[in-house]
């Protein structure tokens, strides 16, 4: 895939120019001089030389054939040109020119006519608004850029040219090789799908490192991310992912579920290796190709300063990882038995020599974090030469020279040696963590999605009665009709018109009872008085009847109220909430938290894409600070972790069983101990239009 683009024998520029100041000029001086073995043929219509080749004036003057075209052309003779490019043959097209969907609905108009003139010709697009492509195997730097990278094993895709620009720039400064680097523009054709194929499949390259501001398709970039992360690691920063213009919602799980948390699923899913900020990407990178995969979390501090090492404790703990026990032995010497291993300002060459080989042979230490300071009588120089000459490659080896021109000799020894270099201790504990969140991603079971049996014949009646009558936000009542027939407890409950009915319905159910206002017009019903727990005579039913009544009139008064839902009251345990927020890109966002302040307050939840697995359930359970509420610690009983897992599931199967429901509210759900079924105190759910699928 993309070999036309990778591996060309013959490329053609398109607005190849004579003048040194432009693009057309710079991608032909950029192909000729970092050593490309094809042929370059520049085109422009004045003819001439330039840079010792003959200009043709088009492409049908050139005779042979032509496996890759680059156009540096104004947008408005992009079209021309890329007629031109399949009426050759031409199989891969790299549009350099801006001026397309960037610039608004002229421009996306104009470049959906070049994604059609390209695919009329079986030839594959990249860009518009494109830096270009380097490939340091068979050195093509078919970009505008600077200078090629050296060779190395990272390949690299970006949305945004200029960001590409910049990652070469770090890559320079911190030698860092590469081994494909791809700015894919507008993604008019070509899409970070492709690229995480092409890259998955490429022997040159090790690990991907991508920069993105959306996703095209959802679906198929799980897919693509994890067939590619089964292989090596893929690691991406994702930008655009603000509060700023998304929708408010109506429910807890639609206001908490932003595109932020979508795409963060998204990644957990398919083991990416989230960077959260543009730094991480080459930190990340570097760390993964340049040494093995940590195989625990166990980590190894060694350091000539004490400061340093407990900053780098500090964080080995925030990061969910361990401090390594070093195995005690008595030919050891003592300063080696201790983690973090504090080697003194006075350390030299040969003590870090010893605490690295020590550390490596000790089978209770998964990583090592070096760590040096500048002292009056440190030699960052031989201690470097010490440290890459020692690194064994059986455990990954990550350093921290803290300080600046007195390092600076030594960071540049650890990159020849293939050490990663951090500036800082938290960063390369960080560079820790994500490989062990990537081992442990790589190390998962496979997926099987348990199906229950269900009734869903009741929920196809429901959906389509509420979609036929545009009635697209569904009240408790039909919700916990439609959860029943998933398999979800509710409590026993009548609908009541008038207070006398309401009275009726108590005594016949049993009190206590909970009363609820029902009507299409108020969702918060609690917020307005809508809500009275604990009835438990007729009498007390009556006042709340009417002073419900009231409230409700006087804060809408031009609600339609319907009636009232009297309820047989549970009893009393944990309250959760689950929802789900079907995303427009990633489908549905099953959520998790406990109620209360945990979800209020806090914002304590968890959210994964449906559907989800039992482990992934039990996962989403786990992944919240108030787990241990959840196991009976800080004096709360222990609920049933199974069956609240089971229910997640069953919210996973109705979701994904129907996409008509966009979003969904259990809240709350009341877990009680072991064998005792959850039951849904209260929910809610909003439906697409009929005309909207469905």
């Amino acid at each position: 895939m993309m070999e036309q683009f990778f591996f060309p024998n013959t490329i053609a520029v398109i607005g190849a120019s004579l003048s040194p100041n432009k693009t057309g000029y710079t991608i032909v001086n950029n192909i000729l001089s970092n050593g490309f073995k094809g042929t370059v043929v520049p085109v422009n219509p004045a003819g001439g030389s330039l840079l010792g080749l003959e200009v043709v004036q088009s492409l049908r003057d050139f005779p042979g054939e032509i496996d890759l075209v680059i156009i540096a052309l104004p947008a408005e003779l992009v079209l021309q040109a890329a007629k031109e490019a399949v009426r050759k043959k031409v199989r891969g097209v790299v549009v350099i020119s801006a001026g397309f969907s960037e610039t608004g609905k002229e421009g996306r108009h104009s470049e959906e006519l070049l994604r059609e003139i390209i695919s009329s010709g079986n030839a594959q697009l990249l860009g518009p608004n494109s830096l270009g492509l380097m490939n340091t195997d068979n050195n093509l730097n078919a970009t505008f850029a600077g200078a090629m990278p050296k060779v190395g094993s990272i390949g690299v895709f970006s949305q945004s040219a200029t960001l590409c620009s910049a990652l070469l720039d770090i890559a320079a400064q911190r030698d860092i090789g590469l081994s494909k680097l791809v700015s894919i523009g507008n993604k008019a054709d070509i899409s970070e799908v492709d690229l995480l194929k092409a890259l998955a499949d490429d022997p040159q390259t090790s690990v991907i490192i991508g920069y993105l501001e959306n996703i095209k398709s959802g679906d198929m970039f799980i897919k693509a991310a994890e067939d590619a992360g089964n292989k090596k690691p893929v690691i991406i920063f994702k930008s655009g992912t603000s509060e700023a213009g998304h929708r408010a919602a109506a429910g807890h799980t639609g206001v908490l579920a932003r595109a932020e948390t979508a795409y963060g699923a998204a990644f957990k899913r398919a083991g990416v290796c989230r960077a959260d900020t543009f730094t991480e990407l080459y930190d990340y990178g570097v760390g993964f190709a340049s040494q093995p995969l940590i195989c625990g979390k166990r980590i190894l501090i060694i350091s000539n300063a004490g400061g340093p090492a407990i900053i780098a404790a500090d964080a080995v703990a925030r990061a969910g990882l361990e401090m390594a026990v070093l195995t005690t032995d008595s030919d050891t010497p003592p300063t080696l038995r201790q983690n973090p291993v504090n080697l003194t300002p006075y350390s030299d060459a040969e003590s870090y020599r010893a605490a690295i080989q020590a550390a490596q042979q000790d089978s209770s230490v998964d990583g090592i974090l070096i760590l040096l300071t500048p002292q009056p009588v440190t030699a960052p120089l031989s201690i470097a030469q010490a440290i890459g000459n020692t690194a064994d490659g059986s455990k990954p080896i990550l350093a921290s020279f803290m300080g600046g021109q007195s390092v600076e000799e030594g960071r540049r020894v650890l990159a020849a040696a293939s050490i990663p270099h951090y500036p800082c201790p938290e960063r390369a504990v960080r560079v820790f963590q994500i490989m062990h969140q990537y081992g442990g991603w790589k190390q998962r079971p496979e997926r099987m999605v348990v199906r229950f049996p269900v009734n869903r014949r009741r929920v196809e009646r429901i959906i389509r009665r509420s979609q036929r009558t545009n009635r697209l936000q569904l009240g408790e009542v039909k919700s916990k009709d439609i959860l029943r027939a998933y398999g979800f407890h509710t409590m026993q409950g009548q609908l009541a018109h008038t207070v006398d009915e309401a009275v009726e319905a108590a005594r016949f159910i049993g009190f206590p009872v909970a009363m609820k206002i029902v009507s299409p017009d108020i969702i918060h019903k609690t917020d307005l008085g809508g809500v009275k727990l604990n009835l438990a005579s007729s009498r007390e039913v009556e006042d709340a009847y009417e002073l419900m009544m009231l409230r409700i009139h006087n804060h809408v008064p031009d609600a339609v109220i319907e009636s009232v839902f009297v309820e047989k009251m549970a009893d009393p345990g944990l309250e959760v909430i689950i929802g789900m927020n079907r995303d427009p890109q990633f489908g549905p966002m099953l959520m998790f938290g406990l109620g209360g302040i945990f979800v209020e307050v806090m914002k304590d939840v968890t959210f994964y894409l449906a559907p989800i697995t039992e482990g992934e359930a039990i996962q989403m359970l786990k992944s919240t600070r108030s787990y241990q509420m959840l196991q009976g610690k800080r004096g709360s009983k222990e609920v049933d972790i199974q069956t609240l897992a089971n229910a997640l599931q069953r919210i996973s199967q109705l979701t994904t069983d129907f996409p008509q429901i966009l979003e969904l509210d259990i809240n709350p759900l009341i877990v009680g101990t072991e064998g005792g079924n959850p039951v849904v105190a209260d929910a809610r759910m909003t439906f697409q239009k009929r005309d909207e699928g469905g």
